[in-house]
């Protein structure tokens, strides 16, 4: 949290307009966001738009996760961080301060995004943040304070955007932001050093948080107390095998956990119908054909065409049932 005589020099009332000191740009603060332990984030007008204002006295951590959003900017496809804007200082009557100014990202946060469009978004948005950590852990950053929270899912197409890049740290440094329950070290299953299996921990724990929106309390702690409730949840027992991979740290990289959650995801939409009919068709083949007291005579036209008949329209429903299979994966495919 943040210090008290840090958020007095950094708390100012709407309608409060903060100058550049250096490219005298104007910003009109509206509401305030948030804060954390680094700074306060505001909601302000620049000229006919809208931005997300951090300000700070800890002019090192500003400096800090200006490079991150610098950094962000480099990765290629990768839309994970808002976009840097300005940077710059305030000579306010509390003294100087800085700030940076970042696109505003509007949204839902990931939680309430579930609540609200339901569970079938899941896997769609994790397959889309494992990607961009992908990126991210490639350019030699970690996330660091990965939590629902921080996790805004923009429209009209759900894409994940996050909102808060201040845990972010570099890959071999201690982890400098964290928060408990998505953090490997207070359930006893790994370091805070910063590596790529600390954000998929993370990733792992909000999958556990969105069958437990209100969260639970550490108990024995450790993996057992962790399986334990991923199986108590139908929604996570599918999910059970990625997820306790990423616990355990057996994943190396992001990408290694989103092939293994698009597999999960593509088994569990195949119908139920297709593989009915099929067993159906199957068992029919191997079932004897009934003979009279006469001994076996040979097929009539109208047996056959009954016979034919049937499999065809098996094979229509099997044929339909795939081709609807193949529709959603590529509408599946589109959203990532």
């Amino acid at each position: 949290m943040m210090n008290h005589s840090l958020k007095s020099r950094c708390k100012v009332a709407p309608g409060t307009v903060i100058t550049g000191k250096w490219h005298s740009n104007k910003y009109t603060v509206i509401k305030e966001l948030g804060y954390g332990a680094n700074g306060i984030v505001y909601l302000a007008k620049f000229k006919n738009s809208q931005v997300a204002l951090k300000m700070s006295d800890n002019g090192m951590s500003i400096t800090s996760e200006v490079n991150v959003l610098r950094s962000f900017a480099k990765v290629q496809g990768s839309t994970l961080g808002p976009s840097l804007l300005d940077v710059d200082d305030w000579k306010s009557s509390r003294g100087q301060i800085s700030f940076y100014t970042m696109e505003y990202i509007q949204g839902p946060d990931l939680m309430t995004f579930i609540q609200n469009k339901g569970r079938s978004w899941t896997t769609v948005l994790f397959l889309q943040l494992l990607n961009d950590l992908n990126k991210l852990h490639e350019n030699g950053w970690v996330f660091g304070d990965l939590k629902p929270e921080n996790l805004i899912v923009t429209g009209p197409t759900p894409k994940i955007r996050c909102i808060d890049v201040g845990g972010t740290t570099i890959q071999g440094r201690a982890i400098k932001e964290f928060t408990e329950f998505y953090d490997r070290g207070y359930w006893g299953l790994g370091t805070r050093k910063a590596d790529p299996a600390y954000d998929l921990f993370a990733v792992a724990m909000i999958m556990i948080n969105t069958a437990y929106p209100k969260r639970f309390n550490k108990t024995t702690g450790g993996i057992s107390q962790l399986r334990e409730a991923i199986r108590r949840q139908k929604d996570l027992q599918t999910l059970e095998k990625v997820i306790l991979k990423a616990l355990q740290g057996h994943y190396t990289n992001a990408l290694q956990m989103r092939t293994e959650l698009m597999s999960l995801a593509m088994s569990s939409q195949k119908p139920s119908s297709v593989n009915q009919s099929m067993a159906s068709n199957s068992t029919s083949t191997i079932q004897p054909q009934k003979v009279n007291q006469t001994g076996s005579q040979p097929k009539t036209r109208q047996n056959y065409r009954k016979k034919k008949k049937k499999s065809r329209w098996a094979e229509t429903v099997i044929i339909t049932m795939s081709l609807t299979l193949l529709y959603f994966l590529y509408i599946f495919q589109k959203l990532l």
